[in-house]
């Protein structure tokens, strides 16, 4: 196993891939990952979908025959994407099962379509959940304000959620909440409250959003320091009297991830966001690039601190020079969404021209 991301690991922080295609899986990367890199789950969505896909032949069989068979398009990309997502959770069965259920997942995105109607997300998550048929496959619902709508029901209805799309320290509180009344209602109505979550924090992409706005000694500082002041938030709830009832009862934590860490900034080290984000109790979904790279000359120091360090200084500074991080943190959602649901377009269209090729090629 590779001494950097065993330390990682060490620190008590699950190290997951944020990708997945039908090459890796049939190559063995992905089973490679688990046994050399301490990889021990992984996320996808539309867009890394919508790359694995539309590159190569490794899904035509199945789209000419789902096509062939009539298959409307979205019906054709769910059963594309679990024949994968189900074969990473089998990989990750067994680290699944060691941990009683906390770590060893596999993430599957509700259509984004779908964003602002909690009703149809709810409906979605819960039919996806039966069709993967797998104990460790999370339904991934956007934090948005009808997503917590949909957290909150789906939780009650045992359906495990990787709560997205989250970009502050008040968007995962909102999810955070939506789980424990989740929890609190399955133990009222005498329902086991084990039903599993993470809530997915991305990073990076605040820097993205400030580079031009800011003096180059501020660039990549911001979003590092919204991570900070969210896991202070992370620690004090499972600290918190309310917790640890729900904790007695035998819930388990909705642990919080980071997602968007690979670093976007060609003049930053390549290991940015997974060193400064080490942190126990939480989990870094990563690029395979960025993975190889900590794999080879990562640093783990000290964790990140459980009061928030510097955050709420570095923030102000940024708020000095006029970034709104509040106003921020709801652009970069609605941003976030509808890049999801463009994907989600670019995904169907190009399943339909690909079928379309594969019908006309049979037909010669």
């Amino acid at each position: 196993m590779n001494a950097n991301t065993k330390r990682l690991h060490d620190l008590g922080q699950s190290l997951w891939i944020d990708n997945i295609t039908r090459q890796m899986l049939d190559d063995g990367t992905l089973a490679r990952y688990i046994a050399e890199l301490s990889i021990t789950g992984l996320t996808s969505n539309p867009t890394i979908f919508e790359h694995a896909i539309g590159k190569g032949s490794a899904y035509d069989e199945q789209i000419a025959s789902l096509a062939g068979a009539g298959r409307p398009g979205e019906d054709v990309f769910t059963q594309l994407a679990l024949r994968d997502l189900t074969r990473a959770a089998d990989l990750f069965r067994p680290v699944h099962d060691a941990s009683g259920g906390v770590d060893g997942w596999a993430s599957l995105e509700v259509s984004p379509l779908l964003i602002d109607d909690a009703a149809k997300t709810t409906e979605a998550a819960a039919r996806l959940h039966a069709a993967a048929a797998r104990p460790n496959l999370y339904i991934k619902i956007p934090g948005t304000r009808a997503g917590v709508e949909a957290i909150e029901a789906s939780i009650f209805a045992g359906v495990p959620i990787n709560v997205t799309l989250l970009f502050s320290r008040e968007q995962y509180l909102a999810s955070a909440e939506a789980y424990l009344r989740a929890i609190e209602r399955r133990i009222a109505a005498g329902l086991d409250p084990k039903v599993e979550s993470v809530a997915s924090l991305f990073v990076s992409r605040w820097d993205v959003a400030v580079k031009d706005k800011v003096p180059a000694d501020r660039r990549n500082r911001l979003g590092i320091a919204v991570a900070r002041r969210t896991y202070k938030a992370y620690r004090e709830l499972l600290a918190s009297a309310r917790w640890q009832r729900l904790a007695a009862a035998g819930a388990h934590p909705q642990r919080l991830l980071w997602a968007s860490t690979g670093t976007k900034d060609p003049d930053a080290p390549d290991t940015l966001y997974v060193e400064a984000l080490a942190a126990p109790d939480t989990i870094d979904t990563i690029p395979d690039k960025t993975l190889e790279a900590f794999a080879q000359h990562g640093k783990v120091g000290a964790p990140m601190p459980l009061d928030g360090g510097d955050a709420e200084a570095v923030i102000a500074g940024f708020r000095a020079l006029g970034i709104d991080d509040a106003a921020l943190a709801e652009q970069l959602q609605r941003e976030g969404g509808a890049a999801f649901a463009k994907s989600w377009q670019g995904l169907l269209a190009g399943i339909a021209d690909k079928a379309a090729q594969l019908t006309r090629a049979t037909a010669k």
